[in-house]
């Protein structure tokens, strides 16, 4: 990371610092067609990404596009409705741009939610996963370039990229609210092309459950950061099928909003318990 990347997060800080003073402790990323979350908040200050110094702008259908400042569950919390891609044509520095201002911001846990396709073909459309780990090998490192030691080390561990108190809490929350989820390894790809089916094949091998084109460099920046990590993804499609169908944003879409109340519960508990 470079001076000048550095110096723009303290200037974006600085910018919402002014009129918002307070320190949300949460960061949550809401994924496509998993926005509703935010009508949960008790929201005490918005803006919009195109008002905020340095901040890319969601191109994506399902993706909103505001930073959301307030309480969940008593805690203040900074929510993105709409998060950036890599496929959208930004750089990947600009992909975790937000990550990063949250920990300039005070954030020390940050929840993500993804749309993901099933690889394990004992998923269904609609089920909930929890990712546990992540193949990050098919898209681009966020820490590629000069390493700023005040965010953390060259050489980051990932041997627990998503914290296991964080997973045991949200399959107890679960449990106590009756709502399955599973488990399972996330691949990052780049996208925008959804994956042929011999790529969902090679996927499958390589160990994943899911896949999706987000959340992964995400996870590096935080973990780097030194900030706690867990993620959900909703699974919106299959990849790993028998028939001749196709897969449509439209679909995910779908199957993103049936699944999302089951998602903000565990979210709110997941809050609920920090």
């Amino acid at each position: 990371m470079t001076e000048s990347q550095i110096r723009n997060l303290q200037q974006t800080a600085d910018f919402i610092k002014k009129s918002y003073p307070h320190n949300p402790s949460v960061g949550i990323v809401l994924g496509s067609g998993i926005g509703n979350l935010s009508k949960e908040i008790d929201i005490e200050f918005q803006l919009d990404y195109a008002s905020i110094p340095e901040f890319p702008v969601s191109t994506v259908e399902g993706h909103s596009g505001h930073l959301i400042f307030g309480k969940l569950e008593g805690k203040r919390i900074v929510a993105m409705a709409g998060r950036f891609h890599y496929y959208e044509g930004y750089e990947v520095d600009q992909v975790v741009f937000p990550v990063r201002l949250m920990k300039f911001l005070g954030v020390k846990t940050l929840f993500l939610s993804n749309a993901a396709g099933g690889l394990n073909p004992s998923f269904k459309v609609g089920d909930l996963m929890i990712i546990t780990d992540h193949i990050s090998l098919f898209t681009v490192n966020p820490l590629i370039g000069p390493n700023a030691e005040i965010f953390g080390p060259r050489f980051p561990d990932m041997s627990e990229p998503y914290k296991k108190k964080l997973i045991q809490k949200a399959k107890h929350i679960a449990e106590t609210k009756n709502i399955q989820v599973r488990e399972g390894v996330y691949a990052g790809v780049t996208g925008p092309s959804f994956e042929s089916r011999a790529e969902y094949r090679l996927l499958h091998m390589a160990g994943a459950d899911a896949v999706g084109m987000s959340t992964v460099q995400e996870t590096i920046a935080a973990v780097h950061l030194g900030m706690d990590v867990f993620a959900l993804s909703i699974i919106t499609d299959m990849g790993i099928r028998e028939e001749e169908n196709i897969i449509t944003h439209e679909e995910v879409l779908t199957a993103a909003r049936q699944a999302e109340p089951r998602l903000t519960a565990i979210f709110k508990g997941l809050v609920a318990s920090i």
